[in-house]
């Protein structure tokens, strides 16, 4: 009830403001307000969501399989994509968090029996993914099957280039996820206003992108444990580079953010931005969280903050067990890192202290 009331105050507000006669459409206000409440569900239970659906998607293919209905190919194809096209429809035509949860639980059991119709054939899978979730994302544009559409799209991509140890098309991907991401952040505003398909869009397809690039850096980053050859380490200086340049781009907009115009200081935050992802530069996962942590940052995206930062962590970690140094010069280097950041920090809050005064 206060969010009402919040309502009619800012309605009330802008008529005493403005020295124009201004009309809402007080009921229409209202009742978007309360079909938002009652349709909008948290970040959350759409996870809890998800997982439901691929736990009774076990369940479903087990029981598939041990009463061998499906023993052709053929039939698990056609079955698969039943599954797929009906339950696109029902997400289509209802938006409650229990159906969404049934529709999950067959989208991702059509993409299992499909997977399985198509293994023999070759690299015919890949496409055939890709294009059945492109068509999915513009055709349905519901939350869940468009967040599980885009990890399709782009594990289907990183999925290719593992299998067939096309190093430098993993790395292509990381690069292009990068810029996408960027642009989703940096465009936020341009792209919801632009039309109603792509504000109901840009929700799922950004937080699938944002978990799209953190597991390709995993991937990228955990190679011994995921068994990607060593030679594809040495590939993550270009996508390294590449991070790297769009963090110096990121922070350029922060500087507008924050109104900063003093030159020497900008060019020492480049400077001093360079210094220290110079040691990270055979590999892309450390840039690369910590780009996200900036944009998510910029925009105030809790979900990318947080995961940015536990997958920084972990690429910390791992960057630490894969140098080969003595314990000593890793500590030395842990050292430098940690005074660096320091500097980063005190200079920067001594700046915004003396602009706050300002």
């Amino acid at each position: 009830m206060r969010n009402k009331e919040n309502i009619k105050e800012l309605m009330d507000h802008l008529h005493t403001v403005d020295g124009r006669e201004i009309h809402f459409d007080e009921e229409a206000i209202t009742a978007a307000y309360e079909e938002k409440n009652i349709n909008h569900q948290s970040l959350a239970i759409k996870i809890l969501s998800i997982f439901g659906g691929i736990m009774a998607c076990l369940a479903f293919l087990g029981f598939i399989f041990m009463v061998q209905v499906l023993d052709s190919q053929i039939g698990a194809g056609i079955f698969g994509v039943l599954c797929i096209t009906g339950s696109s429809f029902i997400s289509k035509i209802s938006g409650k968090t229990i159906v969404d949860t049934l529709s999950v639980s067959f989208f991702i059991t059509g993409f299992s029996l499909l997977g399985m119709a198509l293994y023999t054939e070759g690299d015919t899978i890949y496409p055939v993914f890709i294009a059945l979730a492109l068509s999915v994302l513009f055709l349905v544009q519901s939350y869940i099957l468009s967040f599980i559409s885009v990890l399709i799209i782009n594990g289907s991509i990183l999925a290719f280039a593992e299998i067939h140890h096309a190093f430098a098309l993993t790395c292509a991907v990381i690069i292009l996820q990068a810029v996408i991401i960027t642009f989703l952040f940096l465009s936020e505003s341009k792209i919801i206003t632009k039309s109603k398909m792509l504000s109901k869009l840009y929700d799922p397809v950004r937080t699938g992108m944002v978990f799209s690039f953190i597991f390709t850096l995993t991937v990228f980053g955990f190679k011994s444990f995921f068994r990607v050859e060593d030679g594809a380490y040495y590939y993550g200086l270009i996508p390294s580079v590449a991070i790297v340049i769009a963090i110096l781009y990121v922070i350029s907009h922060l500087f507008r953010t924050v109104q900063v115009t003093d030159t020497t200081y900008k060019i020492l935050m480049y400077v001093l931005t360079v210094l220290f992802l110079l040691p990270t530069v055979l590999t892309p996962t450390i840039p690369g969280a910590i780009l996200i942590i900036l944009l998510s940052f910029l925009v105030n995206y809790k979900t990318g903050f947080v995961l940015a930062v536990i997958a920084l962590i972990c690429f910390i970690g791992r960057f630490y067990y894969d140098l080969n140094f003595t314990l000593l010069t890793k500590s030395i280097l842990l050292f430098t890192s940690g005074i660096i950041f320091l500097a980063i920090y005190f200079f920067t809050h001594k700046k915004l202290t003396a602009h706050e005064k300002i």
